[in-house]
């Protein structure tokens, strides 16, 4: 080996391809096999496009994706809809009550949507507490809110949260000379938030519309538990490949490659829009909230009020009915109990807590760990194969949670790596679904450190991994805490692959809670939600005392 080959071939030579041969094991082969599953014949095992002709040969199959399709862009319009003005006006607008508003957007936005599906069914489903008075008061009979508009609703409500707080901080960079600017030459109120404000922040609705638009197609349990006869393509995977009558591997993995494919379009549509449209701003001058009086004064309290309010509801929902007493945890019967408390903590009960916090937290390790590096990687040392790494780690930003845990039971369901049914594969799951936050916020940090730091280390002696160590590492601490705190509360909260994924020993809050509601047990399903619920807020509180600050990114 040649003394360039020595100097080109370091420790961080060495990192790149280690990570690399993770996400290759871990991820890229998994997808392979599903890919490859998709294409094989079931009668003679030769290549086949037989499932992808029976997918759009039915519109029973078909009508699922355009049905998704439905769903997800009425509730991906609507939440731009209630959080681009929401954002405007708390940053505009001197809101009472602002920061508690702020934090009840952000609580409502990381509770998963499943258990605001369960909640709205226990005030609009056909036995809901507004249902029985609706139909009481106006002599209907009202039979909830089921199929699309429950569906539309449950999601609009849970979405807009995470529409609020990207845009509120593109309008915090914003300058405010520039409305002035617009003022000035006549273009006031509504005109100038459409010809100045909206086209500087153009690029900030995409990126966070486009989250939306991913969460929302690939959420399973929402459309499962109220969506009834209005069949999802997530609902769809779920079923051929779990049911016990009539599952079909070969086809759920045809499914699986149709969804991975529509994502990724919408993705690199998003990435080609966004590089058309994007602007770059420096708040000179902040935008500061003005006084405003009258009937604009009520008519935008009442508006963001209300929403918050309907946004919050479900959780208020939850924990107010973990302390009704139940019969059974079926049947409420009045009166309040700590008897679904009693009954979560009771031995052999708990174990779902533990496995959550447990697989939680070694996820968040590997996480923080392999997303500094990576960051690290992609920033600070570039080259073809950091470029490659970079791509291949957002993959789990595409891919819906159902669709990468067939994949990884595709994977390891034989030897030599059995790990179905195993702790390390959840983990695994969640280490590598939820990376992609503390990736983006790690490489956003490190943007902001001078290089110059690391040398001036090096040149006092510190070797290339002293001055990473000792240096770098402590001033990304930040950006890695942001990260990680969303991937934390982002991972007790997964569903659509923790189950498909768990085993009898290894059941997590998320599963514990969707199995309850299918089988009727409220009380239960309630106070594990709280449990759920009360750890994000706490994660939360946890996250604003560490980092010194009163917002989150994501």
């Amino acid at each position: 080996m040649t003394a360039s080959n020595q100097k080109r071939f370091t420790i961080w030579t060495t990192i790149t391809l280690l990570i690399m041969a993770v996400f290759v094991v871990f991820l890229l082969y998994p997808l392979v096999l599903v890919l490859y599953k998709s294409v094989v014949s079931p009668t003679n095992g030769g290549f086949s496009l037989e499932y992808f002709q029976k997918f759009f040969g039915q519109k029973y199959y078909w009508g699922t994706l355009v049905n998704s399709f439905q769903v997800t862009t009425c509730a991906t319009l609507l939440s731009v809809l209630l959080g681009l003005p929401i954002a405007y006006f708390t940053r505009s607008t001197k809101i009472l009550g602002r920061g508690a508003l702020e934090i009840a957007i952000i609580i409502s936005y990381l509770s998963p949507p499943f258990i605001g599906a369960y909640a709205w069914i226990q005030l609009l489903g056909r036995q809901g507490v507004i249902t029985k008075v609706l139909n009481a008061i106006f002599h209907t009979q009202f039979n909830g809110i089921y199929g699309f508009t429950g569906i539309l609703l449950v999601f609009t409500l849970q979405s807009f949260p995470l529409i609020y707080i990207y845009i509120s901080g593109a309008l915090k960079r914003l300058d405010n000379s520039l409305n002035e600017a617009a003022e000035s030459l006549g273009c006031t109120g509504i005109k100038r938030i459409v010809k100045v404000v909206m086209p500087l922040i153009m690029p900030t609705i995409l990126a966070s519309a486009l989250l939306v638009f991913m969460r929302i197609f690939a959420d399973f349990g929402t459309p499962m538990l109220i969506g009834e006869g209005y069949r999802t393509i997530p609902v769809l995977i779920y079923n051929q490949f779990i049911s016990e009558v009539g599952s079909d591997d070969g086809f759920a993995a045809a499914l699986s490659v149709i969804v991975i494919i529509v994502t990724t379009v919408i993705f690199l549509v998003q990435k080609l829009i966004s590089s058309h449209t994007a602007y770059s701003m420096s708040a000179l001058k902040p935008m500061e909230p003005q006084r405003v009086s009258g009937v604009k004064n009520i008519l935008i309290h009442v508006f963001v009020y209300l929403t918050v309010i309907l946004a919050i509801l479900p959780q208020i929902v939850v924990i107010y009915t973990s302390f009704l007493k139940n019969n059974g945890g079926q049947v409420f019967t009045g009166g309040y109990s700590l008897q679904s408390y009693k009954a979560i903590f009771a031995e052999g009960q708990s174990e779902v807590i533990r496995n959550t916090y447990l697989f939680g937290l070694g996820a968040i390790a590997i996480i923080i760990v392999l997303g500094i590096l990576i960051a690290y990687l992609t920033i600070r040392k570039k080259n073809i194969i950091t470029s490659i790494l970079d791509t291949i780690t957002m993959f789990p930003y595409i891919i819906p949670g159902s669709v990468l845990g067939i994949s990884l039971l595709f994977a390891f369901s034989n030897p030599p790596l059995l790990l179905s049914g195993t702790a390390i594969i959840m983990i695994i799951s969640f280490a590598i679904r939820r990376m992609p936050y503390t990736i983006r916020s790690s490489t956003a940090i490190l943007g902001q450190i001078s290089p110059s730091v690391e040398e001036a280390a090096i040149s006092l002696g510190s070797s290339q991994m002293q001055a990473f160590i000792k240096v770098t590492v402590p001033m990304m601490l930040p950006g890695v805490l942001s990260g990680a705190i969303m991937s934390w509360i982002t991972a007790i909260s997964e569903l659509s692959s923790s189950v498909i994924l768990y085993g009898h020993n290894t059941q997590t809050l998320t599963v514990a809670i969707y199995t309850a509601v299918v089988r009727g047990n409220f009380g239960t399903a309630a106070a594990y939600s709280s449990v759920l619920t009360i750890t994000s807020i706490i994660s939360l509180i946890l996250f604003f005392k560490l980092s010194g600050s009163r917002e989150i990114s994501v």
